[in-house]
């Protein structure tokens, strides 16, 4: 009997810490709804945005994500780049501008846009700023680039002694000069390094069906621009240049432009990010200079380089622009 009861008086305790258990968990009652304003009272909705416009392809200013006070987690930058932005000296205007807006640091290295191309396609470079666009098409292709903006162009010239023993002086065509060139084996001297001066180079003469394999007045250095004119000065030799290294060069060389203004002779730059998603690069930090590069701010310096000293632009700056509209200067 006692036994009986104790066990219903533990059955009673249970069932009312259960009970309030259960009260404790209930769900509180929802909140009343307000009531509805009077309709005099009720917001109107607000009116549609109007459509927007497409701006103007127009270079962009530069926002950086990025500053010295703000410095970026990987800071070195890697850029190669065909040696005539070194050696016209327009990267020593740029990159400055661009450190002190991002806080990045440009590692430039200046070799032919061929072998920029190389360090890029084996991961060796963050961003590429080249001027071979046929075979910047074919990096694009094989995945190795992520973007390519067109940023500037100028152009090629033919440069030789005074004297001129080939006659190529009015002769207007490129082709026609180095006809002439070959026809007088008046010595001709290459850069014979890929670049995208040797690049343009090869596709003329392949365009006059002549070979100068072998040929004793057609010689290689496998030299920068700088150093492939400073040769052909010395020897009194006939070579090709891009306008700009001629130019910042030319109060120290004897040789003068013998053809220009040919339509073939269009020297565009393009500016290219490695691809990051093929290789371990420095993707934000390409990425700022790229959008640098096509930027407003940077635009306008490509525009104003050289005038001072030599009374006109070295470099036509070209963001925003269809490739296909560009001409030489």
């Amino acid at each position: 009997m006692e036994k009986t009861f104790f066990r219903l008086l533990s059955v009673l305790i249970l069932l009312s810490l259960a009970a309030g258990s259960f009260a404790c968990a209930a769900p509180a009652p929802a909140p009343t709804a307000p009531a509805a304003p009077p309709p005099s009272e009720v917001t109107p909705a607000p009116a549609p945005a109007p459509a927007l416009v497409p701006a103007p392809s127009v270079p962009s200013p530069f926002k950086p994500t990025t500053s010295p006070s703000n410095p970026p987690a990987n800071p070195i930058i890697i850029m190669a780049s065909t040696t005539s932005t070194g050696d016209s000296g327009l990267m020593d205007v740029l990159i400055p501008v661009f450190e002190k807006k991002t806080g990045y640091v440009i590692k430039p290295i200046y070799v032919g846009s061929g072998a920029a191309m190389t360090m890029g396609e084996r991961g060796e470079a963050d961003v590429l700023l080249v001027h071979s666009p046929d075979a910047e098409v074919a990096f694009m292709q094989a995945g190795h680039g992520a973007t390519r903006k067109l940023v500037m162009h100028n152009d090629f010239v033919i440069v030789g002694p005074a004297a001129d023993p080939a006659g190529i002086k009015g002769t207007g065509k490129a082709t026609g000069a180095l006809n002439k060139i070959a026809s007088a084996k008046a010595l001709f001297v290459s850069r014979g390094d890929n670049s995208g001066t040797h690049q343009l180079e090869q596709k003329l003469w392949l365009q006059t069906s002549l070979n100068t394999t072998g040929q004793a007045w057609y010689q290689q250095t496998g030299q920068g621009m700088g150093d492939t004119l400073q040769i052909a000065n010395q020897r009194n030799d006939y070579t090709i240049s891009d306008r700009a290294t001629y130019l910042a060069q030319q109060g120290n060389l004897d040789l003068e432009i013998l053809l220009e203004d040919d339509a073939a002779l269009l020297n565009i730059y393009h500016v290219m990010q490695v691809n990051p998603e093929r290789h371990d690069v420095n993707e934000e930090g390409a990425a700022a200079f790229v959008d640098f590069m096509v930027s407003g701010a940077a635009q306008s310096l490509i525009g104003q380089f050289g005038v001072d000293k030599f009374g006109q632009p070295l470099f036509v700056p070209d963001a925003g622009k269809a490739e296909g509209d560009l001409a030489v200067p």
